[in-house]
């Protein structure tokens, strides 16, 4: 799946661009016939910035075993700039995952000054 952030689109707070790309790949699983759990186990998920709390904690559960992101997540960050979620041991919730961070860095973090500039008619 290729996901971004709806949240203002949809006004729907979960919709960060983790959420959306896991949503695509369960419909493309299904429209295939492929096990969800066979397709997660062999993929690399690469985002603009550390996944959110909620989402890391969505990762584990779908065994995603590797993320790649950007730039950290100083306020809501479940990779370890708040939370380590990525690889706390938590019974009974998925699988830990590797998590590369600074891939492109410097590009992250004018994607992400770009997208706080936009207006949020929701708001």
């Amino acid at each position: 799946g290729k996901g971004r952030n709806e949240v203002n689109q949809t006004k729907n707070a979960t919709r960060h661009a983790e959420m959306v790309a896991i949503d695509q790949a369960l419909d493309w699983c299904h429209r295939s016939g492929k096990s969800p759990s066979e397709v997660f186990e062999h993929t690399v998920l690469y985002v603009t910035v550390e996944p959110c709390i909620m989402c890391a904690a969505a990762l584990r559960l779908m065994k995603i075993p590797l993320v790649v992101y950007g730039c950290q997540n100083e306020r809501f960050g479940g990779c370890g700039s708040v939370l380590n979620i990525a690889s706390a041991d938590l019974p009974n919730t998925g699988r830990p995952f590797q998590c590369i961070p600074g891939y492109r860095a410097e590009e992250a973090v004018e994607m992400l000054k770009t997208f706080y500039k936009q207006e949020n008619p929701n708001a």
